[in-house]
């Protein structure tokens, strides 16, 4: 009767255990799907910022090149070189953020700054 008991509980020691590691494979795997949605919303949010910064700098030139038209009576030349102007700053702003170009260093030109 002991035997049994011993056979029952050895028996039921092992299905435990392989339970336990099933639930621990789908854990990880669920880890492994959380860093990735992580990873696609960090993505996602720097897609909106750099095309909400290249937008805002063409919108913020041509609105510039408006009223300059509109006061200074030049129209349609100050919006047409604005307008160029804030999407040349636009696409600055895009590559800096991504990384791409350097931002400037006004320090390390001066020789008399050290």
């Amino acid at each position: 009767m002991a035997d049994d008991r011993d056979e029952g509980l050895e028996q039921r020691r092992a299905q435990l255990g392989a339970e336990l590691a099933n639930k621990r494979s789908e854990m990880r795997e669920g880890e492994h799907g959380e860093v990735r949605a992580e990873v696609s919303r960090k993505g996602y949010a720097q897609a909106m910022k750099l095309s909400s910064e290249f937008i805002a700098a063409i919108i913020v030139g041509a609105v510039l090149g408006y009223v300059f038209d509109r006061f200074i009576g030049t129209a349609p030349w100050g919006m047409i070189i604005l307008l160029l102007l804030g999407f040349c700053a636009g696409v600055l702003n895009v590559l800096r953020s991504a990384g791409r170009v350097a931002t400037p260093m006004l320090d390390e030109r001066r020789p008399d700054k050290k």
